[in-house]
């Protein structure tokens, strides 16, 4: 295997399939089943997930609301779909831990770095809700923190398109894909792989980033196995 120890980052608008919003049951069921195929090829796996398929606390600052009261309504919309997560994993019969930023002693433990890696040497995914605990911070900052803290290989950024284009390929047809990019690229052309502060944060760390399509079967076990499968951002 290419790698040992990874965080995947999923988008909370991919929960939700066919769906306007919430969570599409086909869609979470697909991915438990390609999370279990790489967790049974020994891969240690940590993920984390956001919310926009719930709540968005940029939404609610248009609307009105103060942005810090928005942002932890987004934290435990993450946390929502992490337990949904959970759920599919355990179906498969996949061990899982949640760890929550925020403290939610009934359904997740407490972020303890220490705790998290333990689990994932034992073979456990472990899931990491409410971002980063802190508002003013999105689910990418959080995924690049988590993957820092646990030394994990790479971030792997699931998404609905197959790597980094110079443009949005969806309304583009003329959009080119990257094979690989470096950091100073994203930051010179204004791609907008993560935000600015996850980007900065893996780039001064030496965490690579792969942005690849999770909705296509099988795309994370041959990306895994060392396929050329996204696009890979590094040094």
């Amino acid at each position: 295997m290419k790698y040992k120890r990874i965080l995947l980052k999923l988008s909370g608008e991919a929960l939700m399939g066919q769906k306007q919003f919430g969570i599409d049951n086909d869609r979470l069921k697909q991915y438990a089943e390609e999370i279990k195929r790489v967790v049974d090829a020994g891969l240690e796996v940590a993920i984390v997930i956001g919310g926009g398929n719930i709540f968005r606390g940029v939404q609610a600052e248009e609307g009105g609301m103060e942005r810090t009261q928005g942002d932890y309504m987004g934290m435990l919309a993450t946390v929502i779909n992490s337990m949904a997560l959970q759920s599919a994993l355990e179906s498969t019969g996949v061990d899982t831990r949640l760890q929550s930023a925020i403290e939610l002693k009934q359904i997740a433990e407490p972020f303890i770095r220490r705790r998290a890696v333990r689990h994932l040497e034992k073979g456990r995914v472990v899931i990491f809700g409410g971002g980063t605990g802190n508002p003013f911070f999105t689910t990418d900052s959080a995924a690049s923190l988590r993957a820092i803290e646990i030394d994990a290989d790479v971030i792997l950024k699931g998404t609905r398109v197959d790597g980094i284009y110079t443009a949005d390929p969806e309304k583009d047809p003329t959009a080119q894909r990257f094979e690989t990019i470096t950091f100073d690229e994203v930051y010179e052309k204004g791609l907008k792989v993560m935000d600015m502060t996850a980007i900065t944060l893996c780039n001064e760390n030496k965490l690579p980033i792969v942005v690849f399509d999770m909705n296509k079967e099988g795309n994370l076990h041959r990306l895994i196995s060392g396929e050329d499968v996204g696009t890979l951002v590094n040094l």
